[in-house]
């Protein structure tokens, strides 16, 4: 596989309850706004912003995604990704969007029906297909955090379950909100191994991962409870 293809299948996993071992989960209010700046090795690489608001009862957490690398003027590989989840009572109840990735475009959506939730989207080879998934199923937006003893998790890209392994790696010191904090790290491993920061309030914080000897580096603009 290409490594600027590699680099698009990790972003499936580049999201309250709980994180593992005394992490505060995120609670937000509505207002708040988590936005990274990416990195690729030293040269930048894109956006990733994710807005909060309240409808009633709900939980609205709107994801955006721009990630570019080119020569010059001329763009190698682009990566678009829009999405739009809605929570209530720390469950996800829906979720929308569609993702361009090498110049395809890959629509999913999910909807909770009965015990479970409905899943429909379109896999890399261009299959359609919908799954019927658990009812407390995660996305893997990261920005929510993920548990210890979580195994499977929502593909926000296709729509299908993705096999994952979630260690707490402990507190660190990151680069985040133009200074350095406080966070404590957890290790998804999957397709790739995504390292993922979260802070005192429970917001996603940074996020690292190596792809083809290429460093990917998130970096947080500012606090999102401030």
């Amino acid at each position: 596989m290409k490594p600027l293809a590699i680099l698009a299948s990790v972003m499936a996993l580049a999201i309250a309850a709980p994180a593992a071992h005394g992490a505060i989960p995120a609670d937000p209010r509505g207002g708040e706004t988590i936005q990274f700046n990416v990195y690729r090795g030293n040269s930048s690489f894109g956006t990733h912003e994710v807005r909060f608001s309240r409808s009633g009862e709900e939980l609205v957490a709107e994801i955006s995604v721009r990630l570019r690398a080119g020569v010059g003027p001329l763009t190698v590989f682009r990566y678009e990704h829009d999405s739009v989840e809605r929570w209530r009572g720390g469950q996800l109840v829906a979720l929308e969007g569609e993702t361009l990735k090498d110049g395809d475009r890959f629509p999913v959506a999910a909807a909770r029906n009965g015990s479970g939730i409905v899943s429909e989207g379109v896999l890399p080879e261009g299959e359609r297909h919908t799954e019927e998934l658990p009812r407390d199923i995660i996305p893997s937006s990261h920005w929510r955090g993920y548990e210890e003893d979580l195994r499977r998790i929502l593909n926000t890209e296709h729509g299908d379950v993705m096999e994952v392994t979630i260690t707490d790696m402990g507190m660190d010191q990151i680069e985040a909100d133009g200074g350095t904090i406080q966070a404590r790290r957890i290790r998804l491993e999957g397709t790739l191994t995504v390292d993922l920061w979260y802070d005192e309030n429970g917001f996603w914080a940074g996020c690292e991962f190596e792809a083809r000897g290429q460093r990917i580096r998130y970096v947080r603009q500012a606090n999102p409870a401030a």
